[in-house]
């Protein structure tokens, strides 16, 4: 009598696993944990946070591991040389973005800066944004706008100091940035002091926290069929969510095309429209528009300044956030850094833009931070547009890259005692990058354009606290910040002229 068929299951599936993993080795891929199971592929493997989860399984099966994420190919690099090797070597190759649904929904069908794959599309984009957008004479021209919002953050600060109320860090950070990527934006602020349109301030705020909330992979990704069962899901949310964007960019751009009108055409061809005013950036691509509408459309405008909105604020206040709280948990750091400011500042001017570079330990504390917790620890995905080689292995096209940052600045391999906080070891190192041991903003093609805007933003929001106001009574906590920071603030006895000026 022949056996019950489901008996031989257990032999099919170890059949079709050893199969699987014989075929892996003869094609020469990158190494991959054994058990890879039908449709999941390895997402059993996965834990949050993912970064960590990752740097376990590169640290059993080394730097370069090809992972299946369902019905997606992923390579997750985890040394120096590997990342070296996929960003500049293959450069190119990997400078595409995969399609993912936040990708098609919020990156206009990936056709936004951060989303769009490459070709000319994707360089004009980038030279919109690196020479016209984020330049250095465009970020000086709105330097001011910095100033004022620190200014604010440290009054508010203060008046706290006065009251003995706990601050909550966090939002003060984010709130700090968010101003400030708006103002240079739109010439608008949503948060603090003196806001004048509450009704879109609120629908500002709840934009901003459903894309932070929504803007992420989701297992839709990997496994469409979870995509095709869900009713009212994490799709139809990004739909909603991308009218309700578009619609408030495109009432800020209408703004501005009226605010050109009053100004007699626009303002001509300079920095300054009337009475003095700097224009806003998109009051400046509004400028473009009128020279090439058939390429500056609306749209255009709505996604640099959508990428420029979210990638620009989060990331730079909770870089801000987890360096306050370092400094709270070392505060001989506190003391050397306040000394150095000191010194270089005196006690009769507040600390200025300029002066960052003349202060190596504050810089040396924010390349500290980004090394310990980088904004974004598994950088933006890439994704192959051809066959190449990594490690000696070979790498299918159509593959998603995942670079774990996270990993090569905690790995001691590359940093002794890596989990420990010394600002002192980037000493003498220029710049916010150690070759590829220190990439916080990624690196090539799609290396982060806004990098040069969220280092002024973070050495002169921490520089101007450190110099300004006494936090020893902090709560620092560790990560993943489950919890905001939240600290009890209060002046410097040495910054109490300076603080009457503000």
């Amino acid at each position: 009598m022949a056996a019950p068929w489901f008996l031989y299951i257990p032999l099919i599936f170890a059949l079709y696993i050893f199969t699987q993993h014989f075929f892996h080795k003869l094609r020469n891929l990158p190494p991959a944990p054994f058990l890879n199971l039908p449709f999941i592929g390895h997402l059993y493997l996965l834990k949050k946070p993912l970064y960590r989860s990752l740097a376990k399984i590169s640290g059993r099966y080394g730097p370069v591991v090809l992972l299946q994420f369902g019905s997606r190919r992923v390579l997750v690099v985890s040394s120096p040389s590997a990342a070296e090797e996929c960003l500049t070597k293959n450069d190119v190759i990997f400078a595409n973005r995969p399609h993912l649904l936040a990708g098609k929904h919020l990156g206009y069908n990936y056709t936004s800066l951060a989303w769009t794959s490459y070709g000319d599309h994707w360089r004009n984009l980038r030279k919109i944004s690196s020479i016209e957008i984020l330049s250095t004479h465009r970020l000086q021209m709105l330097h001011w706008i910095r100033v004022d919002e620190v200014k604010s953050t440290i009054r508010a600060l203060n008046r706290a100091s006065e009251q003995r109320r706990v601050v909550d860090m966090k939002t003060a950070f984010f709130e700090l940035t968010m101003n400030v990527i708006m103002r240079m934006i739109a010439g608008k602020s949503y948060y603090g002091e003196n806001v004048e349109e509450v009704e879109e301030a609120r629908q500002f705020k709840e934009i901003v926290k459903d894309t932070l909330r929504l803007g992420t992979s989701n297992m839709g990704d990997f496994l469409p069929v979870i995509r095709w069962l869900e009713v009212g899901g994490v799709e139809k949310g990004l739909v909603e969510l991308q009218r309700k964007r578009d619609a408030f960019m495109q009432e800020l751009v209408e703004g501005c095309k009226r605010r050109l009108k009053s100004y007699g055409g626009g303002g001509g061809d300079g920095d300054v429209v009337a009475e003095g005013k700097t224009k806003t950036m998109i009051e400046m691509l509004l400028r473009l528009q009128a020279k090439e509408p058939e390429y500056y459309t609306d749209a255009i405008i709505r996604s640099l300044m959508l990428v420029l909105l979210i990638a620009g604020t989060d990331t730079s206040a909770g870089t801000m956030e987890w360096a306050l709280s370092l400094l709270l948990n070392h505060p001989h750091v506190l003391k050397k850094a306040q000394l150095e400011i000191d010194n270089h500042i005196g006690h009769d001017r507040l600390i200025d833009e300029t002066d960052i570079a003349e202060l190596p330990y504050l810089r040396c504390i924010v390349n500290e931070t980004l090394r310990l917790y980088p904004a974004g620890p598994l950088l933006i995905p890439h994704e192959s547009s051809e066959q190449c080689t990594v490690g000696g292995y070979r790498v299918p096209a159509g593959t998603m890259l995942l670079v774990n940052a996270w990993a090569i600045h905690n790995d001691p391999k590359n940093w002794e005692n890596a989990r420990e906080f010394n600002p002192g070891r980037f000493e003498g190192v220029e710049g916010n990058r150690d070759g590829f041991k220190l990439m916080p903003f990624g690196s090539g093609r799609r290396g982060c354009p806004g990098e040069a805007l969220a280092v002024r933003m973070v050495g002169f929001g921490l520089g101007s606290l450190i110099q300004l106001i006494d936090m020893t009574e902090g709560l620092g906590l560790s990560m993943p910040k489950a919890e905001p920071l939240l600290a009890y603030c209060k002046s410097r006895p040495v910054a109490a002229k300076l603080l009457s000026q503000i």
